[in-house]
């Protein structure tokens, strides 16, 4: 452990008097230790609230801090909401390195000299941040782009500053105020996790090209190009946009675009990206999003920096779109039993009080003019009411909460007049239509059929296994068993049997019925169409009159 280092964390903290961290109870006792490391405290007493001291300490820490401020201002689940409020005002803007050293570990990453690869580079950084810095570019071919360079040693620098956080980490939690929610070390392993993430440019580069390929030729959403053939774990080359950033809004005005329809484009791609593509873009602040002028009418996104984005966990995409349906028609009932359906909350959690939680989160926001609603907040509420139903909440839940309140306050901006409520609804309930309606059930069809194809020489033998169990004289021990088994039971088994060869054999005709175009057909269908679908029916029936 590097102790100089820890030393200045723990001197930096103690000259701001971050003195929340510790107990009310023993504050008295553990002040000395914090007048011991710094006497006079004249950084604190510039500070007027304590949330202040907390972003101001970290800023004197250095850029591993002021992103690990950044990453915890994301997480209002985690901390209380005026620190996370404070902490987003920290900006990840920092002293560019050195061209030289730059050029060098670019030529390594990229195993050529420079100039057989590009015809210039500009030395000076279009930007500079605390984990890597970009600079402008041409290719040999002609094609502008930039390049992403990741700080050189870096991962040192984050690997010794984790280190450190999490001792300072167990000390916070050791001494801490037992008051306050919140697990100092399951706050630095949050950030550890996301900070690993953003060192991989690779990675960083496939978040893109998904992203890309989902809009692909989409007039509203435009994601630049990655050239592979130039992309490293710590060099990326990307396609070079020319735009207005979304945060200018005067730009904006000045090249006469519809705010409008803007900020109604921005909330509708969001719900794209979630609903449609179970894949979104998780860092959505101003200075990552920029507007085509070209079609002011009608303006196009921009999108950059792919280092963090999300998906839902396998089937939490229907479970959400269904909870946000359910919302939108205020039915707080439906909301209480879909968190119980879905595992949110215990199995025994009962849903009069889950209902009556949720209408007392809700209700408030409906009284508000349309324009105050958002439902950013709304989940917000719902995380804050985590803990008094051991509401179990996916990290995913966090990107998206934390995108979603981005883009309705980025949207506000724009238009402070945006109804989010009739922007939202129809693009959820168009999309749920798509997925989960008839056409989502014909296309999954088509991208499950080769798979059933190769499946299809197994069924018979199946079918076949299943009836001898049902034929095949038990033996002695399974007679006793026998024995004990209710007609409750045996009913039920004859029903998942019955339920498994109508799904079989309506497979079968399927599967016969897009195979076999040339035999002779009654009423459009092949007579083993006809035959396999009359079973189907037959078991069908058979499964209801169990339920029944």
């Amino acid at each position: 452990m590097n102790l100089i280092r820890l030393t200045k964390i723990l001197h930096t903290f103690a000259n701001y008097r971050v003195k929340d961290l510790l107990p009310k109870n023993k504050r008295k006792k553990r002040i000395h230790l914090l007048r011991l490391l710094s006497p006079f405290a004249l950084k604190g007493k510039k500070c007027t609230s304590n949330p202040e001291k907390l972003r101001k300490a970290l800023e004197d820490l250095g850029p591993i801090f002021v992103k690990f401020g950044q990453v915890l201002s994301t997480r209002p689940d985690l901390i209380p909401k005026d620190i996370a409020e404070e902490l987003s005002k920290l900006q990840d803007d920092v002293e560019p390195f050195a061209w030289k050293d730059a050029q060098e570990f670019i030529a390594q990453q990229l195993e050529h000299p420079l100039e057989e690869i590009f015809t210039y580079i500009d030395e000076q950084p279009l930007a500079s941040a605390s984990v890597a810095q970009v600079h402008a570019a041409e290719l040999k071919d002609g094609r502008e782009v930039v390049i992403k360079v990741l700080r050189p040693g870096i991962k040192k620098m984050v690997k010794r500053d984790l280190e450190l956080m999490r001792s300072v980490a167990k000390l916070a939690r050791t001494f801490g105020n037992p008051g306050v929610q919140v697990d100092p070390v399951e706050i630095v392993a949050e950030f550890e996790k996301t900070i690993y993430d953003e060192l991989d440019l690779q990675r960083e580069a496939a978040n893109a090209s998904v992203l890309r390929k989902n809009f692909l030729d989409s007039d509203d959403l435009y994601v630049p190009e990655i050239y592979w053939e130039y992309c490293k774990e710590k060099v990326m080359v990307m396609e070079r946009i020319y735009a207005i950033p979304i945060g200018k809004f005067d730009k904006l005005k000045a090249a006469n675009i519809n705010l409008k329809a803007l900020a109604e484009k921005g909330l509708r791609l969001f719900y794209t990206q979630v609903f449609r593509d179970n894949f979104f873009h998780a860092d959505m602040h101003p200075g990552n999003i920029f507007v085509n002028p070209a079609n002011p009418q009608d303006p196009q996104i921009i999108i950059l920096d792919f280092g963090i984005c999300g998906s839902l966990p396998k089937g939490h995409k229907r479970d959400l779109a269904n909870n946000f349906m359910a919302f939108f028609n205020q039915d707080y009932r439906r909301i209480a039993e879909l968190h119980i359906e879905a595992g949110w909350v215990p199995a025994n959690t009962r849903v009069d009080e889950l209902e009556s939680a949720t209408r007392t989160i809700c209700e408030p926001y409906f009284a508000r003019p349309i324009s105050e609603i958002s439902f950013g907040e709304v989940m917000l509420k719902t995380f804050e009411m985590a803990r008094k139903f051991s509401l179990v909440i996916q990290p995913e839940f966090i990107l998206l909460q934390k995108t979603l309140l981005n883009i309705e306050g980025l949207g506000r901006q724009l238009y402070p007049e945006l109804d989010i409520w009739q922007t939202s609804k129809p693009v959820l309930a168009s999309i749920m239509r798509k997925q989960y309606g008839a056409d989502g059930a014909f296309d999954a069809i088509k991208k499950n059929l080769p798979q059933w194809l190769e499946q299809t020489s197994e069924i018979p033998q199946l079918v076949h296994e299943l009836l001898s169990l049902k034929t095949r004289p038990p033996t002695k021990l399974q007679q006793i068993e026998y024995t004990k088994i209710t007609k409750l039971q045996q009913q039920k088994d004859n029903k998942n049997t019955y339920a498994i060869l109508c799904a079989g054999f309506g497979i079968i005709a399927a599967i016969l019925f897009s195979l076999d175009t040339t035999a002779s057909k009654y009423l459009g269908m092949s007579i083993p169409v006809i035959i396999s679908l009359s079973l189907a029916i037959l078991f069908l029936y058979k499964t209801i009159k169990k339920i029944s």
